[in-house]
């Protein structure tokens, strides 16, 4: 008999891990969505992001929110390199997106082996900003603070994105070019500015996701690779390049990674894919995908 008091708990952990989880794949998915890339290297770009946060953090700086404006900025100069400098060699080619992923994936081996040399192979943790140094009781739980923030956070990055892409002309842009970029192209839409723009915006996002993702596990070379591969079962289940979906999908993962652990050792890392397996089989196009506007 499992304890109630077990499961609650887990699911105020899975709540959080989901709220990091999606901050990392709503980039994955905005670029999927508009460009139709699928970037391999975007989990090396979150890890990227944790490195700066704590570097940021443990130099003479020392400051957490200056580590998450430096992450958002580094990895979104590294994306902007990336997306002009290589990808956009590759659109419109026959084998657009084989491509696309060959190069992502010798990003991802080139990266964390720089990561490596600038950072070494060890182990790097931090601890959360001091203002979330609390906890908040209720109903005889106690949940830090720092993860409340977090949560907080996705909430409002969803919020603002479905906000920016409704009611901005930006947004209305994305949305044109997403649907069809020719046509987007022939009625005078600066389609490879716009491109870069939107990959800087993902590669962003996933520094953000790194930096708010860094007091709460610990930050190696090889992060990257695990994050990714959670990230693609997220969009995958929400759908691919669905926004709302792939929040769905993140929340979703991050309880069955938490509970799941609960039942057995391994259990919560192997739901997720158990439920990515259901999904293809009985839904393709993903919780969300095909249903959104």
């Amino acid at each position: 008999m499992v304890d109630a008091g077990i499961v609650i708990e887990q699911i105020i952990t899975g709540l959080s891990i989901g709220s990091w989880l999606f901050l990392v794949a709503i980039g994955l998915s905005l670029v999927f969505g508009v460009l139709g890339v699928l970037n391999f290297a975007h989990g090396v770009l979150f890890a990227i992001g944790a490195y700066v946060a704590v570097t940021t953090v443990q130099s003479a700086v020392g400051n957490f929110w200056i580590g998450v404006v430096a992450a958002a900025v580094v990895v979104g100069v590294i994306g902007l390199v990336i997306e002009m400098g290589f990808i956009r060699q590759l659109y419109g080619r026959a084998e657009e997106d084989l491509d696309q992923l060959l190069l992502t994936f010798a990003f991802v081996l080139i990266i964390e082996d720089i990561i490596r040399i600038i950072f070494g192979s060890g182990t790097r943790q931090m601890s959360p900003p001091a203002v979330f140094g609390f906890t908040v009781s209720a109903a005889g739980f106690s949940i830090p603070a720092y993860r409340l923030f977090v949560i907080a956070v996705s909430f409002t990055v969803m919020g603002a994105i479905l906000v920016t892409l409704k009611t901005t002309n930006f947004g209305r842009l994305v949305r044109a070019t997403s649907s069809d970029r020719d046509m987007a192209s022939l009625l005078g839409v600066n389609v490879p500015r716009l491109y870069t723009m939107v990959f800087v915006i993902g590669a962003a996002l996933a520094g953000i996701g790194g930096a708010f993702a860094a007091p709460l596990q610990s930050v190696t070379p090889a992060l990257g690779e695990t994050v990714i591969i959670e990230a693609f079962v997220i969009v995958v289940i929400g759908g691919l390049g669905s926004f709302v979906g792939t929040f769905i999908g993140a929340y979703l993962v991050g309880l069955m990674i938490a509970v799941g652990s609960i039942f057995a050792a391994g259990a919560g890392e192997l739901f997720p894919f158990i439920a990515l397996i259901a999904v293809l089989l009985l839904k393709p196009e993903g919780l969300v995908g095909g249903a959104e506007a």
